[in-house]
């Protein structure tokens, strides 16, 4: 059989019908435990935090997705990060972007420093400052592109090969443009990062997260952890996710396409002092889009000019985008990075400029959400 696209894929891998009833859709196997013949003796599964085989579907799908040998199904998407830092041991050195998600940022600092390993935080888009940040202790490169919440574009093909020759692994959180748009293992990656809440979810109703990779060592390293440290979803999440999945390909292409249409309306705005969307061709890493994805996502950032009242005023005043944290949703969502997702940040060198605004552009239909925005920004004096 010929290779299968990306939507058939995401439709149909890890996902037969059930051979017991024909059920199109799999079953979810909603229990604790299975029935062994003798002791020691199963079909496969003995333990539900071990596997299960809604999660084992799900595990498949995602690899399949994101052309990975190994997937691994989480709680949440932090959870996955922490298992993925579990590869760490105490003296270890990680570096990161200095756009990172704020959650990432307080696991790295506030609780691994604790253990014994340090992190730095550098400006990913410019490669002299990733090669000076590497020491012969840095085990570990984990970036996300594009960045949360700057939208900064990392070359992870270059920035896989120094990591390579410090014999350092490279980890993407590929969560904003999920592998619709880009898959990083092919460009150099050795662990493919998701928060599965987001995009691969895609509908607001579950928390999730998963890996993916080509090497069975780390697989093997991280399926036990996995099990040992147990944050592991439940089958009716992976249900859930699953289901989102099947449609990511549409999604992703009403995402972007609205997420182009935003950025052009706020560029022009006279409230608006920047947007952040790598589909502008004025976006710094405009052209490293073009080359490592095929979709720009819908995610689009921009600051008010009037700094915090301002963006505070904007950020209150949508109709059709909720203010709330999370993204990747079929609604529009606005986040006030500042006060919400990054306010880990503040205090610190990475704090995020308080006239920031984030959008996670829905897929409703885009002049509703160029008018929302148009009747918010009308509050800027």
């Amino acid at each position: 059989m010929r290779r299968r696209r990306f939507e058939t894929r995401a439709i149909h891998e890890g996902q037969d019908p059930d051979p017991a009833t024909g059920s199109v859709i799999p079953p979810i196997y909603q229990t604790s435990t299975f029935a062994q013949s003798a002791p020691g003796e199963h079909k496969g599964y003995e333990y539900a935090r071990t596997s299960n085989p809604t999660r084992t579907a799900l595990e498949t799908c995602l690899a399949s997705l994101e052309e990975g040998q190994y997937g691994l199904a989480f709680a949440s998407g932090m959870a996955a990060i922490t298992a993925v830092a579990y590869l760490l041991s105490p003296g270890d050195h990680v570096v990161l972007p200095d756009d990172v998600y704020g959650g990432t940022y307080r696991l790295f600092v506030r609780v691994l420093e604790r253990y014994g390993i340090a992190s730095t935080f550098v400006d990913m888009t410019d490669l002299t400052r990733v090669e000076a940040a590497l020491t012969p202790k840095t085990r570990m490169v984990l970036t996300e592109t594009p960045t949360n919440p700057y939208l900064k574009v990392v070359d992870i093909a270059a920035i896989s090969e120094l990591a390579r020759a410090r014999d350092a692994l490279v980890v993407v959180d590929n969560t904003f443009a999920s592998p619709y748009f880009q898959r990083p293992l092919p460009l150099g990656a050795d662990i493919v990062a998701h928060s599965t809440t987001k995009y691969l979810g895609g509908h607001s109703d579950v928390v999730g997260g998963a890996v993916v990779m080509n090497s069975k060592e780390i697989y093997e390293t991280l399926k036990f952890h996995q099990n040992s440290a147990g944050a592991v979803p439940s089958p009716f999440d992976c249900w859930l996710v699953l289901r989102g999945v099947r449609t990511l390909g549409i999604r992703m292409e009403r995402h972007a396409g609205n997420a182009m249409t935003v950025a052009e309306f706020l560029r022009g705005h006279r409230a608006v002092a920047r947007v952040y969307y790598p589909g502008l061709p004025e976006h710094p890493g405009h052209q490293i889009a073009r080359k490592q994805m095929s979709g720009f996502g819908g995610m689009v950032s921009f600051t008010v000019r009037g700094g915090a009242k301002a963006a505070r005023a904007v950020a209150s005043s949508t109709e059709v985008f909720i203010l709330g944290e999370s993204l990747g949703g079929v609604e529009a969502l606005l986040d006030h990075p500042a006060s919400m997702t990054h306010a880990s940040l503040a205090g610190s060198p990475l704090q995020v400029d308080e006239g920031l605004i984030r959008l996670s552009v829905g897929i409703e239909h885009a002049d509703d959400l160029v008018d929302d925005l148009k009747q918010a920004l009308a509050q800027v004096k």
